[in-house]
């Protein structure tokens, strides 16, 4: 009766989804809001109300709740009195630039010269091309304000798609894990600085990369990228340690699949406005070099601290350096670790590089970290730490404005004051970094990797051998042999004796 053929197919059994409110006891503790964790005998998947969808209405509520929170601004704070938008930490670009950047005048981004100081728009094509399309949707009729109005609620309508497809994106690349998609969806800098400006439009189509990377799908996630880098520079740089993964994997067909699309991606966005437009395509490039330090970084404590500030092109050169440095500490981690680090984690510490490095960090800069956090160190606690020290900043930065403008009645906060605020950005960004760097050195302190998995995210990377590595780790030390624990061989897939 054993060798008779029973009918039925074999399948092989699927990891259980790993659900935080069992390994995570802030989430936990969170989860009594809602009635307590999910039990195990939980109906999951049999019901309208997926992981996928709950997270995607919740990012979408909460993002509402953001722009509930600008209404002082919408109402009047935007066009009566200097310091009312600050005072009510409700300011956004979007309203102001609609008639500064020529939209209000129907002038064409890139090719039309504006009036101002400004002489073309100092946003990058992709950026500019969502720019002119939310002017095409805004009524030309009425009062400046009212068109303001509008042109600002049109943004957010638009915004809110993005950051309902971040939401999905990252709540669908770690397949075993959707529910770490609720740190996007919750997070409240995300809800506070989502419509500053129009980082969100990177930012959706930066995790839409990363979820087809997750996917195996080199060629689309580099088309997705070089889309992102056209529409904000940061996201050029995840391509610097995705290599240093590739080196070590011995992937290189997969990475310069992705690159090949990438460039193509790119040079299609701006090769037309490139070949007709120089000097207005340009200017973001020019403006980036030639501004000051600014508003956010540690440059502007040393400046303001200082009888002869640095000059802006050595502030640049060093700049440069640091973020080299940084770099070159990101490729030394990835080839001497003891575990390939995960595609998500080095994501997160190069991106995360820039912005510590940078000469300006502008609050909605927040929104490029949030889903690359999500994936990188899914720890709430954790989260929680470093979002608490982003609303800080949040809060500093228009308490510094509304001091700076309310002239002699001084209402706000002084510039030690914000010097302070933009330590606490610091610390909580540093504290994140070093959260992640422990989890790579330490891989049985990953959430993720202590789960079972090796890299989700990490598409053709997952489960892969190692073909070129440095240090110890190409000399693994062997386990103990009074050492019980399960141990997780990452880096090699089931049939070549790992355990996944």
């Amino acid at each position: 009766m054993c060798g008779m053929p029973s009918g039925k197919t074999t399948s092989v059994h699927e990891p259980d989804p790993v659900r935080p409110t069992e390994e995570d006891r802030v989430a936990a503790a969170g989860s009594e809001l809602i009635g307590g964790p999910i039990g195990r005998r939980a109906l999951l998947g049999r019901s309208w109300w997926t992981p996928v969808r709950v997270i995607a209405l919740v990012a979408i509520g909460v993002f509402a709740l953001g722009l509930v929170q600008k209404a002082p601004c919408y109402n009047g704070a935007w066009f009566f009195g200097a310091s009312s938008q600050y005072t009510h930490a409700c300011y956004s670009d979007i309203p102001h630039l609609y008639q500064g950047r020529g939209f209000a005048d129907g002038l064409v981004p890139y090719f039309d010269r504006l009036p101002g100081d400004m002489e073309y728009l100092e946003y990058p094509v992709l950026t500019g091309v969502f720019m002119e399309v939310a002017a095409w949707l805004t009524p030309g009729s009425g009062s400046i304000q009212h068109q303001e109005q509008w042109y600002w609620m049109v943004n957010a309508g638009m915004l809110m798609a993005c950051a309902a497809v971040i939401a999905v994106c990252v709540t669908r690349t770690h397949a075993r894990r959707p529910w770490d998609g609720l740190l996007i969806a919750l997070a409240p800098a995300f809800a506070l600085t989502a419509t500053i400006n129009w980082d969100l439009l990177a930012v959706a189509l930066t995790a839409a990369a990363m979820l087809m990377w997750s996917r195996g799908r080199a060629l689309a996630f580099g088309l997705l990228l070089g889309l992102a880098t056209a529409a904000k520079l940061y996201p050029v740089l995840i391509l610097g340690p995705l290599l240093v993964l590739c080196w070590r994997a011995g992937r290189w067909r997969q990475y310069c699949t992705a690159l090949g699309g990438a460039a193509v991606a790119w040079i299609v966005v701006n090769g037309p406005v490139m070949l007709f437009a120089f000097d207005g395509w340009s200017k973001f490039y020019t403006f980036s070099q030639e501004r000051g330090v600014d508003f956010g970084s540690f440059w502007l404590i040393l400046a303001q601290n200082s009888d002869d500030p640095i000059a802006t092109e050595t502030v640049n050169t060093l700049a440069t350096l640091l973020m080299l440095l940084c770099c070159a500490g990101v490729a030394a981690l990835t080839l001497t670790a003891p575990r390939r680090p995960r595609f998500a984690q080095l994501a997160f510490l190069i991106v995360a590089a820039f912005i510590l490095t940078n000469k300006v960090y502008s609050p909605q800069y927040v929104l490029w970290l949030v889903p690359l956090a999500a994936l990188a160190r899914p720890k709430w606690r954790d989260f929680l730490i470093w979002q608490a020290c982003e609303v800080t900043y949040f809060l500093g930065i228009w308490m510094y404005l509304a001091y700076t403008t309310s002239g002699d009645a001084h209402k706000g906060l002084p510039t030690d004051g914000y010097h302070w605020a933009i330590g606490a950005h610091l610390a909580g960004t540093l504290f994140l970094c070093v959260m992640v760097v422990r989890d790579i050195l330490m891989p049985d302190r990953d959430p993720v990797r202590r789960s079972g998995d090796d890299d989700p995210s990490g598409g053709v990377l997952d489960g892969a051998e190692d073909v070129f590595v440095l240090g110890p780790a190409a000399r693994p030390a062997r386990h103990a042999a009074h050492f019980e624990a399960p141990q997780v061989d990452w880096g090699r897939t089931p049939a070549e004796g790992g355990s996944l």
